[in-house]
């Protein structure tokens, strides 16, 4: 029998991108599990409602907590010096947190962490000083605190084995599960005269405003299409940009003279998103550093011809069936591969993303470990 407490606290929903749509459709697999368990959800005052739905199940309750998650100090305070005198109050022993955060001591508790990346010791220009620090904290004390770690693909499980000098029975890796219902779609002449598109005539992507996503060369290249000496779509649509990321790509879309070109289309909802997926000439994935890359495996499964690096993970998780630029900041290489991509998604083994074949694995794991001797 399972028996745990689930750490949710970290999640401030629409505010993490893909670590969001990795445990809820975990949890999503969890309910259609014919095995026994028992989940304590514990949530923050500001996501507990997006968590309710999981109490319907007998099996789940929600452990809810004063914290508020968008207040990331008070969080990781609370988490360091509160967490394990909160969960042994309520009984409980073990925890599974999804994500790299923890206490600073087990304190009774046993743990089993998730890791997703080791991005900020990668590409620490990227961060701030005390985000750097703080990762490389919870990473080492995941290594040497927690029951066991889980990587969420094969390269990631390497990096940390590599940097921490972890041994292989210590970390599993297990794919991020994906969900799409592809029924789950608008009509797309809805989504025509919103952005003014037509069917195959324009590129999309799904991205967050961060460096490593490398959106600079998308914008690039459409730079380059717009001049007029290629025969490519001059129209790429980019979805999940959102706050001061979003103005600051709006302005370098204006500073490039692409306010006709590029759309930035902000949060979209899975119908919206899923259109665009199955229409689009090809799905761009820029990114220089992913620890899984849900994405492009997305728009894959809605049939969309994948143009991405072949950095990282994204090889492995598309299973060498996307078109690759060897150099993501080429634009000339980009539109060298735009312009004759190969269309190999009938090669494509989908069922290694399967929600309830990556939930058992995930089930199985936290038995070993968490579960009842």
């Amino acid at each position: 029998m399972l028996d745990i407490a689930v750490d949710l606290l970290w999640l401030r929903p629409r505010k993490v991108g893909g670590t969001e749509f990795y445990i809820r459709n975990l949890l999503d697999g969890f309910l259609r599990l014919k095995e026994p368990f028992h989940l304590f959800l514990m949530v923050s005052e500001d996501n507990r409602e997006t968590f309710v739905h999981y109490a319907k199940d007998e099996r789940i309750d929600l452990l809810e907590t004063k914290v508020r998650s968008a207040n990331i100090a008070g969080r990781i305070l609370w988490q360091f010096f509160c967490q394990n005198r909160f969960l042994r109050k309520h009984g409980i022993r073990k925890c599974f947190t999804p994500v790299y955060c923890r206490t600073l001591f087990n304190g009774g508790i046993t743990y089993v962490n998730v890791i997703h990346d080791l991005q900020a010791a990668h590409y620490p220009e990227y961060h701030p000083f005390h985000e750097i620090a703080y990762s490389k904290l919870c990473w080492w004390l995941d290594v040497h605190c927690s029951a066991h770690l889980i990587a969420i693909s094969n390269w990631v499980k390497e990096d940390i084995m590599k940097r921490y000098r972890l041994r292989p029975g210590r970390i599993t890796a297990i794919y991020n599960p994906i969900t799409v219902d592809r029924e789950q779609t608008v009509a797309f002449e809805t989504l025509s005269t919103k952005y003014k598109i037509e069917k195959k005539e324009y590129y999309y992507t799904v991205s967050q405003m961060i460096p490593h996503k490398n959106l600079e060369t998308l914008l690039a290249v459409m730079e380059e299409i717009k001049k007029g000496e290629t025969n490519l779509p001059c129209k790429l649509l980019i979805s999940g940009v959102n706050g001061a990321g979003r103005e600051a790509l709006r302005q370098k879309i204006l500073d490039r003279g692409l306010e006709n070109e590029v759309v930035l289309t902000g949060f979209v909802e899975n119908e919206e998103r899923n259109t665009l997926y199955e229409n689009c000439r090809a799905f761009l994935f820029p990114s220089v550093f992913e620890g899984f890359g849900m994405p492009p495996v997305e728009a894959m499964l809605f049939g969309a011809v994948v143009i991405a690096t072949d950095r990282t993970c994204v090889p492995e998780v598309t299973q060498g069936k996307a078109n690759y630029v060897t150099d993501p900041y080429d634009v000339k290489e980009w539109i060298r591969v735009m312009q004759n991509p190969a269309d190999r998604i009938a090669e494509v083994d989908f069922g290694v993303y399967d929600q309830m074949k990556l939930t058992g694995k995930y089930y199985r794991v936290l038995c070993s470990v968490l579960g009842e001797k």
